[in-house]
């Protein structure tokens, strides 16, 4: 039996790959190491915390005294930790780049002392910066424009590096913007979905037309998977189902499947260098085998339903501010 480490995997991402790999694979031991910062939830793994095979350890990967003790049983290491949120990090830049650049190489570096099977980084879209016309491709220039994006980034040529100086079986994983279960509500589908719910106003940014490539979270996941078993040591590939959507029409999406006035929307102000259009090409990850699972439509159904029905988790949430 393998046992993988999972960073951050009490987030959104992190706690759905575990899930999926739990059911997925019977000869797979699951870490969750988690800081448990405000989007680190641990009643998002509730229905898997008795299973033999999964285990959970408190602890910060900047934290490197416990990280290499953790990896001292660990065959494959897969990072999901990280600051995430680009508000956020033009609020507090500091704390952006002490997780998701110096805890990386906290990583890297227990990954090589260990001499791990693969380490897998996943990373954002977001690095490659804004696009007008066109598709990004894994060889592209990285020219992020947020300070979450360059941090992010930072990450990566970390990851890219210790690959090449050390020998390190390193993978890298960029996504489009994922959405679903568990998605604490602060990103535009699930903070909308939670505020339309209760009728209060939707702040959209700008003029709305800023365009995003919409991918559920177990596609993902899955995607996530394929990588990590069939991918090549030391490549990149990005994630993503050519489902770009404005923002306008995401938010209008959701009014309609509530059956909500577009009243709501409020225009707000737009984010200080908010990229324009976010749009990937895949064929890498597609000539491994993968394609998406998941309709558009569907999926936002489906999303929505799960937060209607799941009030509990979110409403306390956004009452505590966590």
């Amino acid at each position: 039996m393998k046992t993988l480490l999972i960073t951050g995997g009490a987030g959104f991402i992190g706690s759905n790959f575990i899930r999926y790999l739990l059911q997925k694979y019977d000869d797979y031991r699951i870490i969750n190491y988690d800081k448990l910062t405000y989007a680190g939830n641990l009643e998002n793994l509730r229905d898997v915390e008795d299973d033999s095979r999964y285990q959970f350890i408190k602890g910060d990967i900047c934290d490197a005294q416990l990280v290499n003790q953790v990896t001292q049983e660990v065959d494959i290491i897969i990072n999901f930790a990280a600051e995430s949120h680009v508000d956020r990090s033009i609020l507090d830049p500091g704390s952006f780049i002490q997780t998701d650049v110096y805890g990386t190489y906290v990583l890297l570096e227990a990954a090589k002392a260990k001499g791990v099977e693969r380490y897998l980084q996943i990373s954002t879209d977001e690095v490659y910066g804004s696009v007008e016309e066109g598709s990004f491709k894994e060889t592209d220039p990285l020219k992020p424009n947020s300070p979450y994006s360059a941090s992010k980034a930072g990450g990566d040529l970390i990851v890219r590096a210790y690959h090449e100086t050390f020998g390190l079986p390193t993978l890298i994983t960029r996504s489009s913007n994922n959405f679903g279960p568990y998605q604490y509500p602060e990103k535009l589908i699930s903070l909308f979905v939670t505020n339309a719910l209760d009728d209060l106003p939707l702040p959209l940014y700008g003029d709305g037309l800023n365009v995003r490539d919409w991918i559920y979270v177990l596609d993902n996941c899955e995607a996530i998977d394929v990588v990590l078993h069939k991918g090549e040591i030391g490549e990149i590939y990005n994630i993503g189902t050519g489902n770009e959507k404005s923002n306008i029409w995401i938010t209008k999406k959701i009014l309609e499947i509530l059956d909500k006035p577009e009243s709501l929307i409020q225009p707000v102000a737009d984010r200080l260098g908010h990229d324009r259009r976010y749009s990937l090409d895949c064929s890498k990850i597609r000539a491994l085998g993968w394609q998406s699972q998941f309709d558009l439509e569907q999926a936002l159904v489906e999303t929505v339903r799960w937060y209607a029905e799941n009030e509990k988790w979110w409403r306390r949430l956004k009452k505590n501010g966590r």
